[in-house]
């Protein structure tokens, strides 16, 4: 799979955040708007990023693709706010 122009294919890092001995989840943790992501491939017209980088991007943006099973998110690089 290969992201075309800015776009960029990300795969979703799972992040389990405890407070007060409470375990928040995704859809529980109000607080951030951003998640962490691997990038799994960068469009052509990308620059300052590449395959492997870990980035924090705008949960509330992108689109799913079901690749062998396992779901991929499709981003606009303009939703990218971290390289870390």
């Amino acid at each position: 799979m290969k992201a075309i122009n800015h776009y960029v294919v990300i795969d979703k890092i799972k992040e389990e955040k405890k407070q007060s001995g409470l375990l928040l989840t995704e859809s529980t943790d109000t607080d951030n708007r951003y998640l962490r992501a691997k990038v799994i491939s960068v469009g052509n017209l990308v620059e300052g990023l590449k395959e492997g980088d870990i980035v924090r991007y705008d949960k509330h943006n992108g689109f799913g693709i079901d690749l062998d099973n396992k779901i991929y998110y499709v981003i606009s690089l303009r939703d990218i706010v971290v390289v870390e």
